[in-house]
């Protein structure tokens, strides 16, 4: 629900979202984001109920979406293929025994897992 609202927000061409649901796996999903430049700083407020996010936004957010139920990852291409636009242009977010990553560096680990979400590129 939050990555939709942000597809929406980054839409509207505004700066900034707030989101009122603060989940851990949203938390989780956000560094990653980060990491590539889809979205700017981020702050987490609690507030004692369901928490609050503040979200700087780049401009660069076209989609994200997830992946529901979350597949295993055997073949990596194959997947990426699927979900993808294009093979070299976007992100798929893992899960993995080493933590949540994009694609790219789950393959220099050679590591495996689920696949929880994607981002594709402009």
């Amino acid at each position: 629900m939050s990555r939709l609202m942000l597809s929406r927000v980054s839409k509207m061409l505004k700066r900034e979202a707030n989101t009122r649901l603060c989940s851990k796996f949203f938390v989780m999903f956000l560094p990653v984001m980060m990491k590539h430049g889809y979205t700017g700083e981020f702050e987490i407020i609690d507030d004692h109920k369901a928490g609050k996010t503040i979200v700087n936004l780049t401009g660069r957010l076209n989609k994200c979406g997830v992946i529901s139920p979350r597949l295993d990852v055997k073949d990596q291409e194959k997947q990426q293929n699927k979900l993808l636009l294009s093979c070299w242009f976007g992100f798929i977010v893992l899960t993995t025994s080493a933590g949540i990553m994009d694609h790219e560096e789950a393959r220099q680990k050679h590591t495996g897992g689920k696949i929880l979400g994607i981002f594709p590129a402009m």
